[in-house]
């Protein structure tokens, strides 16, 4: 039977109760360990499956998994085996009998040489030339993915087969990329449990799998049963099941061992195994270990997924994952480079929901196992046990202690070099090279390294100084005593030492700077910024001078715009060719087939040096009267804020300003003035035709909200990081109202017509309705986390994303309606479709996000890195009602996706990082990038009508 089935046993997929022997058909007797010659061996468990046991294993137990190995091995003479396991654990037994029955040779190597990977390969592969292998998975790895792949499966090994198994198998990710180009290596699966000795699957992974490129998402199957074995999977209720999840148990008639104290034991005993799979089409799939299977933050996780996830990572050799006291997750990892931490922890939250991320990721220079080639995992506890009291040593020990380690916490945060002694005390945290990621990452270090929150610190470390922060921290933890501030420099550009000729004055009512009669000089414009906001004013009387492809003004979300505007956007103007101004509503909730397939490209038309780096976002305004003059404002932290030509890329003015410029730019009522904030406090209001300064109003700090503009009212609406509001009569030259938001104002105010709601958002995690008239709060809601996130309005809701991954709804009354929940912080600004059914918003998990207003997914597209920008959503200029995407993530690759199913459509990527928001007109997309220059790019292809 052996030598006709080997085909046989090669081809058969497992059955669910499947035996090599027709157990029930057999009369139920007993297996007696009182008869002579019953036993073959004796060992413990080493306690995987539940507490260790002693482990009596007859000869009839183990024979058939010799005699079935040789066969599907198909083991002769020439072989030469590793004897890779100890004598204390009964794989041992297989490799041992295994060549002595087939006339082959036994390779046995002193321990010493085992623990050096390098030699050991060496001596394996080169001196002896061994063709079979059993051995665990942690025991390969021990080689490393380099030493593997040159060495151990290469195109030129001697190893002909390769047997895993004592644990989990590794994904066919891990398992392609160690193998060589051309290797022929023979690969197999192999699972059993000590209480059924040994082995009692096997699955040969087809060379067809191997060589796809293709993801897999299912872990490799347990196979088929072995000679003489009974697999069988029960629910909780004990039932055998055909299909689902459910625990392994193994048996067969004589596939019987005593375990502990037992004497006899009924041939065809079935034993648990504690581990879980699902049956899926008659296969098996291996799930994890009872033991393995924890709940975290309300959720059920399987530690070995994140293990294998970590594994799968270009940076990670290997690595390990404990569940530590049984409350928190970590990583072990070997690396010797401190630097690939941040790396590894941003790939993870890429691939993991948020509750599998890890609390912590240790770096060691190798992985402990047992005598068995496992994981030790108690020896992991010890090492993590070690790793926390050298931090709790590193603890702050008094006030004095706290400057020094502060400054180590910077620069490991800002990746600064260690050869910086030390941190100017007036350095700031974003101008060194910080974001607002890391801004977070350095108020959890500091909380943990203080032990108690800090509250405020996060305002405090994106506003001001090294040496603020660390009086900020010493008031919070040291509130008894009597802290002497340190005054020897100044710690930030105080706003009193402003240029005069700049600030003219900080009282609410400045001097002007010239003259100028607005109300006399009206001009008609459409402008597009940042997440499809549209703003058309004047524009009634001078229609008909307008004519463009459907996309030339994105039919989208009014915003901005009191409702006697909102016709403009409907008129024929503004839809292009359609007579319907409902198609465009019509198009986007019935999501109509694409007419154009064809895929779209992206070419540069032009770029525009600012500098330093551009975080702002575009404005665009379009005259009325002539679209030829259609202009882009955009500012820079090389302080110059300039106007560029949109068709030419050529520069009309440039203005220099007092500090950085991170605020995008707001256009007046008139159309006549262009507001913008920056770096120094102040808020300019400069001539759009001429880049003249008009108005300076000065705030408390610095100012990176962008202005709203009211155009009932004409007011100006910004914030400040001086924690304040504030409406601003550019045309008075005054403010009219200043409200205290009771935290940093970062991102950018957000004004609802019906009811007239001014909304604006606060680092310390409020979300504030205020009456744009007076400045009275109507209702405020605290999310509890910073919110960067700008608020955006539509007729029902007003929605916004928080740093905790969380995008929140609201009604215009200030009661939640929903929540949707991503695996990283939210950033990004939400981007309404013109039918205000949609709402797209990017994350930090790297995803582009499609939600209906009832907080359902419609879609999800994953980028290449985090989405930090706002999304624009825009009409395809091809001819066709279709709606697309635009969407950034910060490794500088732009994303043109299909608005209705997410489906991509072009990617380009540009040279530096991007933080600027996209804004496309016609064929064109505008947007800033940390390479110093504005780009426009075409939108080219897809089929024309």
């Amino acid at each position: 039977m052996l030598s006709d089935g080997k085909e046989k046993y090669e081809k058969e997929k497992i059955k669910i109760s499947v035996s090599s022997e027709h157990v029930n058909e057999e009369k139920a007797e007993h297996m007696d360990l009182r008869l002579k010659h019953c036993l073959a061996y004796v060992l413990h468990t080493s306690g995987t499956t539940g507490i260790p046991k002693i482990v009596r294993v007859p000869h009839e137990c183990i024979v058939p998994n010799i005699q079935h190995f040789q066969v599907l091995f198909d083991i002769t003479q020439e072989d030469v085996l590793f004897l890779a396991s100890p004598l204390t654990f009964d794989p041992s037994v297989v490799e041992i009998f295994l060549a002595l029955s087939s006339g082959a040779s036994l390779l046995i190597i002193p321990t010493s040489i085992k623990l050096l990977p390098s030699k050991l390969a060496s001596v394996l592969f080169s001196h002896h030339r061994v063709t079979v292998l059993q051995a665990t998975p942690t025991l390969l790895r021990r080689f490393g993915s380099k030493l593997i792949k040159s060495n151990v499966l290469s195109a030129t090994t001697s190893l002909r087969v390769l047997a895993l198994g004592g644990e989990v198998f590794p994904s066919l990710t891990v398992l392609r990329s160690w193998r060589g180009e051309g290797n022929k290596t023979q690969i197999f699966n192999v699972y059993g449990i000590t209480e059924v000795s040994s082995w009692a699957t096997i699955y040969r992974i087809p060379e067809k799998i191997l060589n796809s490129t293709l993801k897999c998402e299912l872990p490799v199957q347990l196979g088929f049963p072995l000679l003489g074995t009974v697999v069988e999977v029960r629910d909780t209720n004990g039932f055998t099941i055909q299909e689902g999840c459910g625990q392994v148990f193994l048996g067969g008639r004589n596939r019987v061992c005593f375990l502990d104290d037992e004497v006899t034991v009924p041939l065809g005993t079935m034993r648990a195994t504690g581990d879980f799979v699902t049956v899926k089409d008659g296969e098996i799939f291996f799930l994890g270990r009872k033991d393995s299977q924890i709940k975290r933050h309300g959720k059920r996780l399987n530690i070995e997924l994140v293990q294998q996830v970590a594994e799968e990572l270009q940076q990670v050799e290997s690595c390990a994952v404990t569940w530590y006291n049984q409350e928190k997750l970590i990583l072990f990892m070997v690396s010797k480079d401190a630097s690939v931490k941040e790396y590894i922890f941003k790939e993870l939250h890429k691939y993991l929901p948020s509750h599998a991320i890890p609390d912590e990721l240790v770096l060691i220079d190798s992985l402990p196992f047992t005598s068995h080639g496992k994981i030790d995992v108690s020896e992991l506890n010890k090492i993590y046990l070690n790793y926390i009291n050298l931090k709790s040593e590193n603890k702050l020990s008094g006030k004095e202690d706290l400057w020094e380690k502060l400054q180590y916490l910077w620069k490991s945060t800002l990746n600064l070099s260690e050869d910086l002694l030390k941190v100017p005390d007036e350095s700031l945290f974003l101008n060194s090279g910080g974001d607002s990621l890391k801004s977070i990452r350095l108020l959890s270090e500091i909380e943990k390294l203080v032990g108690t929150s800090v509250p405020g610190l996060l305002e405090i470390i994106l506003s001001s100084s090294i040496l603020e922060i660390y009086n900020h921290i010493l008031q919070t933890v040291f509130p008894d005593e009597d802290v002497t501030f340190r005054k020897s420099c100044a710690t930030k550009r105080k706003l009193s030492d402003i240029n005069q000729e700049e600030a003219s004055g900080t009282s609410l009512h400045q001097k002007a700077i010239m003259t100028l009669s607005c109300h006399n000089e009206i001009n008609a414009f459409v402008a597009l910024s940042r997440g499809s906001q549209i703003l058309s004013l004047n524009t009634t009387r001078f229609s008909t001078k307008l004519g463009h492809c459907s996309s030339a003004y994105p039919s989208d979300s009014v915003s901005q715009t009191n409702i006697q505007n909102v016709k403009d956007l409907n008129s024929p103007v503004l839809i292009g060719k359609s007579k319907d101004p409902s198609c465009v509503v019509k198009v986007s909730e019935e999501g109509k087939p694409v007419i154009g397939t064809q895929k779209m490209e992206l070419h540069v038309r032009w770029r525009s040096d600012t500098g330093k780096c551009v975080d702002a976002s575009p404005l665009v305004v379009i005259p009325a009267f002539d679209k030829s003059s259609t202009t882009v404002y955009i500012g820079s932290h090389s302080h110059r804020m300039k106007a560029v030509d949109f068709y030419s890329g050529k520069v009309k003015w440039e203005q220099l300003l007092g500090d950085r410029i991170e605020s995008s730019a707001c256009v007046s009522k008139c159309g006549n003035f262009i507001v913008v904030g920056c770096y120094n406090g102040l808020v300019y209001v400069l001539k759009s035709n001429s880049g003249e300064k008009y108005w300076m109003f000065t705030t408390g700090d610095a100012v990176k909200s962008s202005a709203t503009m009211d155009p009932t009212t004409g007011l100006i609406y910004i914030g400040s990081h001086d924690q304040h509001a504030y409406a601003l009569d550019i045309y008075r030259k005054k403010c009219v109202w200043k409200s205290k938001c009771g935290g940093t104002v970062f991102s950018s105010p957000c004004l609802n017509p019906i009811p007239h709601h001014l909304y604006f958002a606060t680092l310390g995690g409020l979300l504030l309705a205020v009456n744009p008239a007076t400045g009275n709060i109507i209702w405020k809601h605290s999310c509890g986390k910073p919110l960067f996130s700008s608020p955006r309005c539509c007729s029902q809701y007003v929605c916004i994303g928080c740093v905790d991954g969380n995008f929140l709804c609201f009604t215009h009354f200030g009661e939640q309606v929903w929540q949707f929940c991503t695996s990283g912080p939210i950033f990004s600004s939400p981007c309404t479709s013109s039918s205000e059914q949609k709402i797209f918003f990017g994350s930090h998990d790297c995803f582009v996000y499609c939600c209906n207003m009832k907080g359902h997914l419609q879609w999800k597209f994953e980028t290449t890195s985090r989405v930090y920008a706002t999304p624009f959503a825009f009409h395809n200029c091809n001819g066709s009602n279709e709606m697309l995407l635009a969407a950034a993530s910060t490794d500088g690759k732009l994303w043109i996706l299909e608005s209705q199913s997410g489906q991509l459509q072009s990617v380009y990527e540009l040279p530096g990082e991007v933080f600027s928001s996209p804004v496309v007109l016609e064929s064109m997309l505008i947007i800033g990038c940390r390479d110093n220059y504005v780009y426009c790019l075409d939108l080219l292809g897809g089929n024309k009508k």
